[in-house]
């Protein structure tokens, strides 16, 4: 149930699905309650260019990415864990796995263990639909030349916390301490304090960042830059959502006492 309404509830919260229920709203009472239908469609339309302009997007996303940025050069560790959330399974007429917009996690892995980082990589993730992602991730690092003989496929979590649960149990049966901790840089708080709180010895690795040191300085080049990034885009609105769904995390794991 917890899991239900953690990926239910955030629907009604970010910038999209809020202004949805407001116009809904204000469908339903613009007979009876004109004001309070102008009033909702007002928020909705408020919402929408305050979640979809590139300026706040980018704020949002560097308060999370900029956290757990690591020092040069890497140490080694271990084993290289990287969570799911990176990949599609090969359903029908997908020719095979696909990476999606966070694909970037199984690369960096990958690149990771060629550097010679760590001996290991565990990939991390089940399946809601019966496809594990860890299947997938292992089918796309092998594909890059990591041999099958240094992946671990922890296949039965379907959250970050149940991710850092299983791990722990797979380091403690053969003997690891330190690990690589690959994920999205939005997703790295999260997932940084759920492997602490496991009392695992995590050195944050994150990838697929959104905030740039580049689309940061663009976004403020100048009046006309400033102006095209207050406009909404769909690709803004995304990323409001992603950073707002960490935070909701956040608050959601440290109330379930997973933090």
């Amino acid at each position: 149930m917890f899991l239900f309404l953690s990926k239910l509830l955030p629907l009604f919260v970010y910038p999209l699905g809020l202004a949805c229920v407001l116009m809904a709203a204000a469908l339903i009472t613009k007979r009876r309650r004109p004001r309070l239908t102008t009033t909702a469609i007002v928020v909705a339309l408020a919402l929408l260019l305050a979640g979809g302009n590139r300026w706040a997007a980018l704020q949002l996303a560097r308060s999370l990415e900029w956290r757990n940025i690591p020092l040069a050069p890497l140490p080694r560790a271990e084993a290289i864990v990287v969570l799911g959330g990176a990949t599609e399974p090969a359903f029908w007429p997908r020719p095979w796995v696909h990476l999606n917009e966070a694909g970037d996690r199984v690369l960096y892995a990958a690149k990771l263990y060629r550097e010679g980082r760590a001996p290991l990589l565990i990939v991390s993730g089940g399946g809601w639909y019966g496809a594990p992602e860890a299947a997938s991730m292992a089918e796309i690092l092998k594909f890059v030349g990591v041999p099958d003989s240094a992946i671990v496929r922890e296949t039965g979590s379907l959250n970050t916390h149940q991710n850092a649960v299983n791990v722990r149990e797979i380091l403690a049966a053969r003997g690891i301490h330190r690990i690589l901790l690959v994920t999205s840089a939005m997703h790295m708080p999260r997932a940084m304090a759920v492997f602490r709180h496991e009392g695992i010895d995590a050195v944050a690795v994150p990838t697929d960042f959104v905030a740039t040191e580049r689309e940061m300085e663009e976004s403020y080049s100048g009046p006309a830059a400033i102006l095209v990034n207050l406009l909404p885009d769909a690709e803004s609105l995304a990323w409001t959502s992603r950073a707002l769904k960490e935070y909701f995390g956040l608050a959601a794991y440290r109330l379930a006492g997973w933090l």
